[in-house]
């Protein structure tokens, strides 16, 4: 039987409804300047929704800071039969405090399968971000987790800290994290990279790593480590704004060719120092990648020219399972005869149904 939501954008509403009917929630609070005072109202009415089992919870851009954020996790963790949650608190004021008052209760949250948090510009830190993970790694059932961290100052022990609690979450299929500009640098993207090894059971990953100073060691070394993800077959990568090089794009396109089951790869690789031979190199080693049928490959703002174009061209026309391919090559060195020549190669795909290129100089 599908479950009504009920939707409420006024807390009066929801203060004055069948507080115990509800099991299907979607609250919409956001940009509201509610401060924690109201906050603690909406918590101390979600603390008697007993039935709940869907929650979405959207509170972006209000005055929250760390006391409310923690008096609403106390409140949730009443609501012990909550399957899937999500809750949007970008751009407020929780802090590392609030940020593990938020989710300190749900360990008690046996059912919980689904979960998203939305913390982005928030001041957490690092050990706001440590202390996060090792309060998620006690939700043993969750299998899709999505955590959107960017803007937090989370540093690069902040974000090892977290990846190497998640390890224990042994049921997690689908994660995507967002590291965007978070100081990670080669080094700690290694050690992520050991800490990803452990995550057997995951199929669908989505890392944002763009704007972090990774160059031609640690984007291979990430990429390596995750062959070992045996069940993987969704991947989505955005290394955009990092200093990966020829070398380093090479060695990715080396490093993702292990991963034996990928049959989805989005690879954000935008503004990189990638020339002609890293953008051979890489699209080359994807030919080994003998499942993969849908590929997004974002090559913009890169230094790929006249002597790329053929290397480029044939090792794509030799992703023979390809089904779906976007290719987007914005302000590199090629001129529109070189575009049209890699299109033509691509465009005799046997399999391919879509294919869309972008180009623009």
């Amino acid at each position: 039987m599908i479950q009504q939501i009920q939707y409420y954008n006024k807390l009066e509403e929801l203060i004055n409804s069948s507080l115990q009917s509800h099991q299907v929630l979607n609250i919409d609070l956001g940009s509201n300047q509610i401060g924690d005072q109201s906050v603690s109202s909406l918590g101390s009415a979600l603390a008697n929704c007993s039935n709940l089992s869907n929650l979405t919870l959207d509170l972006r851009y209000n005055q929250i800071g760390p006391n409310g954020a923690s008096g609403l996790g106390s409140a949730l963790a009443n609501c012990s039969n909550i399957s899937d949650l999500t809750i949007y608190l970008a751009g407020n004021q929780i802090g590392a405090k609030g940020a593990l008052g938020l989710v300190s209760g749900l360990a008690n949250y046996t059912k919980l399968s689904n979960l998203t948090l939305d913390l982005r510009y928030n001041q957490i830190g690092t050990i706001g971000t440590s202390g996060l993970g090792s309060a998620l790694a006690n939700c043993t059932n969750i299998s899709n987790l999505t955590l959107y961290l960017r803007g937090n100052q989370i540093g690069a022990k902040g974000a090892l800290g977290l990846v190497s609690a998640l390890s224990n979450c042994t049921n997690l299929s689908k994660l995507t994290l967002d590291f965007y500009s978070s100081q990670i640098g080669d080094q700690i993207a290694l050690d992520l990279s050991s800490a990803l090894k452990n995550y057997s059971n995951l199929s669908n990953l989505t890392l944002d790593l763009s704007g972090n100073q990774i160059g031609a060691i640690g984007a291979p070394g990430l990429g390596f480590a995750l062959a070992n993800c045996s069940n993987l077959s969704k991947l989505t990568l955005d290394f955009s704004s990092n200093q990966i090089g020829d070398q380093g794009s090479s060695g990715l396109g080396s490093a993702l060719a292990n991963i034996t089951n990928l049959s989805n790869l989005t690879l954000n690789l935008m503004s990189n120092q990638i020339g002609d031979q890293g953008s051979s190199g890489l699209v080359s080693a994807l030919t080994n990648c003998t499942n993969l049928s849908n590929l997004s490959l974002n090559l913009s703002y890169n230094q790929i020219g006249v002597i790329g174009e053929p290397g480029l061209g044939t090792s794509l026309a030799n992703c023979t399972n390809l089904q779906n391919l976007e290719l987007v090559l914005d302000y590199n060195q090629m001129n529109e005869s070189q575009q049209l020549k890699i299109q033509g190669k691509c465009l005799k795909l046997k399999r391919l149904v879509t294919f869309k290129i972008n180009s623009q100089q």
